[in-house]
């Protein structure tokens, strides 16, 4: 047991100090707050300024109603969205006012102009003219103020006030109540974020503490240090001591995330509340059991992967051959990731019961489930024991073939080898 202790320590340590780790570790999370960052600056980018635009107005009716609604919308710093510098009802042909509004947007003295056609009332629609590629962001509100008034419009042709439709039609806001664990909470989709979210953390770590078993293991046997090392321990021993060694640094990694988030989340709510005291604020609430869970299934999953991985490092000499051996592993893992939009419309139904029992797919889909709708205890029970056994059976078959393929060098062993490799050993 001191051998394998010393072994971990070496792999653990090694990589902590890494620049690699570090970088990783601060890269992926700066990443995805700086995505959640551009994202809410590009959303407000569309509207930090007030667009100046004229509206022509051909049936003569619509122009003041549609105006209004304009001026009334604001910027987040409480400016008119819109000023709309001039309205032209019922324009006489002839008069090129088209063309004199297309010199002021092409000159930059205008954002743009509305051009309500006659016939709007009948279903002809209306065009907005505009220099600018990016102002396709803008129509909602524009689109939104020419329907009121249209529809305000035919109603009054019929004799409806369009304040009794209002009142008749007024839209309903219904809240989501999950029922969880621990009693009801408000649901605004933060169940499939964070469920998706630990998807693709699990998926990640999977697939690179995967391949860094790999890689370790093929440095060591094309530098010869395996010759040197197996003369003082036993291949399982190493074998061992590598995969629980590279796991502590996943934990560790999935440990200062874990932290950073919570304290980032935390710091952004208390700012949220500073700033707009009183008001609705979105929060993630991840429940202990999940990340019981997470860690679980990261284990599992890991120890599955990685010696899958290990044994083709020792099967390898050169890296190509084990970027063509380690396709068909990394293919399975793809798939149990992207399996994972069978679940959303139905995560009970029977497609996302078995799948998430398959080993080599339930680390994913079952925390999936786990964090969209807990299924039953005995599945979750099953999809453990199954994964356990699966890796008990794993690690038996890679422990005998990575004890002769260390020390084998030249060609990559064919099936039939492979099978005299595990008789042998």
């Amino acid at each position: 047991m001191r051998k394998v202790w010393l072994v971990i320590k070496r792999e653990y340590v090694t990589r902590v100090r890494t620049k690699a780790f570090v970088i990783t570790t601060i890269l992926i999370p700066g990443l995805l707050i700086g995505f959640i960052a551009l994202d809410v600056a590009l959303s407000n980018a569309k509207s930090s300024q007030t667009l100046h635009i004229a509206i022509v107005d051909e049936t003569g009716t619509l122009a003041p109603s549609v105006s209004q609604s304009l001026e009334r919308t604001t910027l987040s710093s409480g400016e008119p969205a819109y000023d709309v510098t001039q309205t032209f009802e019922k324009p006489a042909p002839g008069t090129g006012t088209r063309p004199r509004l297309v010199a002021q947007v092409r000159d930059g003295s205008m954002d743009g102009f509305l051009w309500i056609p006659a016939d709007a009332l009948s279903g002809a629609d209306p065009e907005f003219v505009t220099r600018s590629a990016t102002l396709f962001t803008e129509m909602d509100a524009i689109k939104n103020a020419v329907r009121d008034a249209l529809i305000a419009r035919r109603f009054q042709r019929l004799g409806i006030r369009a304040e009794d439709v209002d009142r008749m039609v007024h839209s309903v806001n219904i809240q989501v109540i999950r029922l969880t664990k621990s009693g009801e909470t408000h649901e605004e989709g933060q169940a499939l974020i964070i469920a998706i979210a630990m998807t693709v953390i699990l998926y990640a770590t999977l697939l690179a503490y995967g391949q860094r078993t790999m890689r370790s293991v093929m440095e060591e046997k094309t530098s010869r240090v395996m010759e040197i090392l197996l003369s003082s321990i036993q291949p399982f021993q190493l074998l061992a001591g590598k995969i629980l060694g590279i796991a502590a640094v996943g934990l560790t990694q999935f440990l200062i995330w874990a932290v950073s988030g919570g304290l980032l989340a935390a710091y952004g709510l208390s700012m949220a509340r500073l700033f707009r005291p009183g008001a609705a604020h979105f929060t993630l609430h991840i429940p202990a059991y999940l990340l019981v869970f997470m860690v679980v299934y990261f284990i599992g999953g890991y120890f599955l992967y990685s010696s899958i991985y290990a044994v083709i490092g020792a099967m390898v000499s050169t890296e190509q051959d084990a970027q063509q051996l380690q396709m068909p592993v990394t293919v399975v893992l793809i798939t149990g990731f992207l399996l994972f939009e069978v679940l959303l419309p139905n995560p009970n139904g029977p497609a996302a019961i078995v799948l998430s029992i398959i080993p080599f797919f339930s680390p994913m889909l079952m925390l999936m489930r786990i964090g969209l709708q807990t299924p039953p205890a005995w599945q979750i029970a099953l999809s453990l024991a199954v994964l356990a056994a699966t890796v008990v059976v794993t690690v038996y078959i890679t422990a005998r073939l990575y004890r002769v393929g260390v020390l084998m060098y030249g060609k990559r062993p064919s099936l039939v080898e492979l099978v005299r490799w595990f008789r042998y050993s």
